[in-house]
C-alpha cells in the first residue's frame, strides 16, 4: 500500500482531536462539516482502518489515529515555522546580513551600528567576516556574504557601491617624537621611521596607497599589529609612528601622550563604500543598515571628551 498523505490530512486529525468533534473542527478549519467528514472517510478508505471512534463523545482517536496525531505534532510545527520564515522573507522582516570588512579599523564603528541594527531587526541573521583572508568582492558575487565594506569601488555587474562617509587618515606619533613639532607630515618624513600598521596588504592601507607608494618612499621598518589598542600603546611608548582613520584617533587627539597631524598640508580624504548586490539593496533591513552606516560613524568622528 502506498500512502498519499498530505499536510491537510494531518491538520484535520489534529483539529478533530483538539476540538473533540467534527462541527467545531470544521469551524476552526473554515470548511463545512460535510467536507471535513468526507475528507476523513477518504483518508480512512486509503489507509484501510478507522481513525476515530465515532460512538464516543468527544470523538476519540483509534490507535491508527493516535499514530497520525503523533506525526502531526512532529511535522506541523516545522511546517508552520517554515511558513513564518517565508512570510518574513517576503515582507523583509527576516533575512541574512553577513558582512565582510576590507577596512581593518572599521570594527571601531561597525559594532555600534550592528548593536542598533539587531534591536530593530532581531530576526535577521548577522555575522562579520574580516575580508582579509579571502577575496571579499568575489564572495559577495557568489552570495557567500551580503555586504562588503571597502574604500576601493569596482565596476562589477549586479553589484552596487553605496557611499557611506568620508574620513581622514591621520598621522599619529608620541608627543616626544621629533615629527610632533611639524604642523603636517609628508611622504619623506616616513623615511627612516618604524611604521606600525594593521596586518593588511599595502594596497589596502591608506598610508601606502595615498602617500608612500606614489612617492616611492619606504619606511625603515614595518611592524604589524592586530589590535588598535596595541598600536596606540606602542605609539605612546615612542616605538614607532602610525596612520589611522580619524574615527580611531578621536580620543587621543586630546591626550597629551600623542599628537595627530594631517597627511600633507592639505590633508587626505577617503571615502568608504558598502558593496551590496543590486537585488538586495532595496530590502528594508539592508536599507536600514546602510542608513546606520552613514550616520553612526560620523558621531565618532565628531565626539569630543567631556
Amino acid at each position: 500500500m502506498k500512502l498519499h498523505l498530505e499536510f491537510r490530512h494531518l491538520r484535520t486529525i489534529k483539529a478533530i482531536h483538539d476540538c473533540g468533534g467534527l462541527a467545531r473542527a470544521a469551524d476552526r478549519m473554515n470548511i463545512t462539516q460535510s467536507a471535513l467528514s468526507h475528507q476523513v472517510k477518504n483518508l480512512e478508505a486509503q489507509i484501510g482502518v478507522e481513525l476515530f471512534v465515532r460512538r464516543s463523545k468527544p470523538m476519540t482517536l483509534t490507535p491508527a489515529g493516535q499514530r497520525l496525531l503523533r506525526l502531526a505534532d512532529q511535522v506541523l510545527p516545522q511546517i508552520e515555522a517554515v511558513e513564518q520564515d517565508f512570510a518574513g522573507l517576503k515582507s523583509g522582516r527576516t533575512g541574512r546580513l553577513h558582512i565582510a570588512i576590507e577596512c581593518h579599523a572599521c570594527f571601531e564603528w561597525l559594532f555600534p551600528v550592528l548593536e542598533q541594527f539587531r534591536r530593530a531587526w532581531p530576526d535577521v541573521d548577522v555575522d562579520i567576516r574580516p575580508g582579509l583572508q579571502f577575496q571579499a568582492l568575489p564572495a559577495l558575487e557568489k552570495e557567500d556574504v551580503d555586504l562588503v565594506v571597502s574604500s576601493d569601488p569596482e565596476d562589477l555587474p549586479g553589484v552596487e557601491f553605496a557611499p557611506l562617509f568620508d574620513y581622514e587618515p591621520v598621522f599619529l606619533a608620541s608627543a616626544q617624537h621629533p615629527l610632533a613639532a611639524k604642523p603636517f607630515v609628508e611622504a619623506q618624513d616616513f623615511a627612516g621611521q618604524t611604521l606600525i600598521t594593521y596586518p593588511v596588504e599595502r594596497p589596502r592601507l591608506d598610508v601606502f596607497s595615498q602617500l608612500l607608494t606614489p612617492a616611492r618612499i619606504e619606511p625603515a621598518a614595518i611592524r604589524q599589529v592586530e589590535l588598535t589598542a596595541v598600536i596606540l600603546l606602542l605609539v605612546a611608548s615612542n616605538r614607532g609612528i602610525s596612520v589611522l582613520p580619524d574615527w580611531v584617533v578621536r580620543e587621543v587627539r586630546y591626550n597629551s601622550d600623542y599628537v595627530t597631524r594631517p597627511l600633507t598640508e592639505s590633508g587626505v580624504t577617503r571615502r568608504l563604500y558598502a558593496a551590496v548586490r543590486e537585488a538586495d539593496a532595496a530590502k528594508p533591513y539592508m536599507a536600514h543598515v546602510l542608513r546606520l552606516m552613514r550616520t553612526e560613524p560620523l558621531k565618532l568622528q565628531r565626539t569630543e571628551p567631556a
